[in-house]
């Protein structure tokens, strides 16, 4: 007995809806980085981990904004017209999935970034820190090593 197929696939319909459903509310890592890169308007991705996590690096031009500060804070340096993109570690930590539950809260368009940081650096796209910015060469295990595109 197969372990795959003792489960039916779902149906055309109900998987269209959980597929494009996924897609509303995610984003991977290399499609942020396409968008930042290209200078795309109406996306803030926003940092919600805490300070010495920023410290250790962190993607260009994120907004550091953890997730106990949104309520307080977003409002006054998030503008309401954009998408917010939010990340944390990685796959391993849903500090992202609470981040973007707490701007949702807010009515904030918003769509959680996943792999999050970990993705980021393993992808080889840059990091910033305090002493300027850096790229770790490409995981093969998680992106093409001849170039930073995932071509999916």
């Amino acid at each position: 007995m197969s372990f795959v197929t003792s489960t039916p696939a779902a149906v055309a319909a109900a998987a269209v809806a959980h597929f494009s459903g996924r897609l509303s509310h995610e984003a991977d890592v290399s499609d942020v980085h396409a968008d930042l890169a290209a200078g795309e308007p109406g996306i803030v991705v926003v940092d919600s981990r805490g300070d010495e996590s920023w410290r250790q690096g962190r993607i260009k031009g994120a907004v550091h904004l953890p997730t106990a500060q949104i309520a307080e804070r977003a409002a006054s340096i998030i503008p309401r017209d954009v998408t917010v993109v939010t990340y944390c570690w990685g796959p391993g930590c849903n500090g992202a999935t609470r981040a973007a539950l707490e701007f949702a809260r807010l009515g904030y368009p918003v769509k959680e970034m996943i792999g999050g940081f970990e993705y980021w650096a393993r992808e080889g796209f840059p990091v910033e820190t305090d002493h300027g910015v850096e790229r770790r060469p490409a995981d093969p295990l998680t992106a093409p090593v001849g170039g930073i595109a995932c071509d999916c």
